[in-house]
């Protein structure tokens, strides 16, 4: 069935609209090659474009060849402004981009345990609202949040949980009430993995569990290019998963006696320790032994991971995963090979610190984009 002539013309403005952000700055000529639409048609896009205030003329091309130049059409940055927060338990870290992404100023400020929540979330809000003065946005259009804890997939909120403060959920709802913007809240491991997709580790998957190894241990699940939350949005609690070498069963209400219980940074701590190891510097140590019995532990929770889902690939994120590098992630990979039959690569994070970040940016901006291109 034909398209009718409103709906073609919002498909090919979305897809020159996503060329320009893809590929930069293009000319008219480029666009109709690129798209393989008539002149006619690009002209005419280009004109709609325009006037809407999503692009404008950012330069000219072919100044090395003689005749008239042709001018270049970008889209317009400051169309919107955007902002994505990382909200860990005792620290926040925000990031103030434009349209397409450009940072224009980040921040990060801790927030003690001894503070109340309201003067936390007061904390949090401030400097959000300081970062997006100082990157000159009056107004921001879209802000995503990334924090540890479950995402209710019906209603989209943080929901509560055990032993997480609570002043992260005021935040989401503070932010909801005080900004005249979209507020996007999503699991912080599965931005993580949103960014190790799109521009991180896994890049070259379509298949691949992440491990989120910090104070709190999780997994995020993409199959098929695409992130699985589950029925209830916990797919991926992998801290709960029962495993040998703890000191019994998690329960629904903690995951100790989980896989938590090994692979956590208390957890990894203790096991330098154990090793004769400063646990501040015991990952970049090199220590044989004590990089060999973390790899096995690691290896037990991604053993479970592929027998069950076989992704063919397991991202090592979070403070150890980063610290680890790619010589936990070999060791890793060749401690699995001893339980499972499953060939399955294990990598060390490409982004690092930064995953929750770039993960919630992406978040933002595809939102802004899909709320502003036709």
């Amino acid at each position: 069935m034909a398209a009718s002539p409103s709906t073609a013309r919002a498909i090919n403005d979305r897809l020159a609209l996503r060329l320009l952000q893809d590929e930069g700055p293009l000319t008219a000529t480029q666009l109709k090659t690129l798209t393989g639409l008539s002149r006619p048609t690009v002209a005419d896009l280009v004109e709609r474009l325009s006037g809407s205030g999503l692009v404008q003329v950012v330069g000219e091309a072919g100044a090395e060849r003689r005749g008239p130049n042709a001018k270049l059409y970008g889209i317009v940055a400051d169309r919107a402004h955007l902002a994505a927060l990382d909200v860990r338990t005792r620290s926040v870290a925000v990031t103030v981009t434009d349209l397409l992404g450009a940072t224009l100023a980040e921040a990060a400020a801790p927030v003690g345990d001894h503070v109340g929540t309201g003067h936390a979330v007061e904390k949090a809000v401030t400097l959000l609202e300081r970062t997006a003065k100082e990157a000159g946005a009056d107004r921001l259009h879209t802000v995503a949040v990334g924090a540890p804890g479950l995402i209710d997939p019906a209603t989209g909120e943080l929901r509560d949980s055990t032993g997480l403060p609570a002043w992260h959920r005021r935040l989401i709802d503070t932010l909801q009430e005080r900004l005249p913007a979209e507020v996007l809240v999503e699991n912080e491991t599965n931005l993580a993995a949103v960014a190790e997709l799109r521009e991180g580790a896994a890049r070259d998957r379509d298949d691949f569990v992440l491990l989120w190894l910090g104070q709190g241990v999780g997994a995020a699940v993409v199959l098929d290019g695409r992130l699985r939350r589950g029925a209830s949005g916990g797919a991926g609690e992998i801290g709960f998963l029962p495993v040998p070498g703890t000191s019994g069963l998690p329960s629904a209400f903690g995951c100790d006696g989980g896989f938590h219980e090994l692979a956590c940074v208390a957890a990894v701590e203790a096991l330098a320790v154990a090793h004769g190891l400063d646990p501040a510097t015991a990952l970049a140590s090199g220590h044989g032994p004590f990089l060999d019995a973390l790899a096995h532990r690691l290896a037990i929770g991604a053993a479970a991971v592929a027998s069950v889902l076989d992704p063919g690939c397991v991202v090592l994120a979070g403070e150890t995963g980063h610290l680890g590098g790619p010589e936990l992630a070999a060791r890793v990979e060749a401690a699995l090979g001893t339980l499972s039959p499953l060939r399955t690569e294990v990598r060390a994070t490409a982004l690092g610190d930064t995953a929750v970040l770039r993960g919630a940016l992406l978040r933002a901006r595809d939102a802004a984009q899909d709320a502003l291109f036709p």
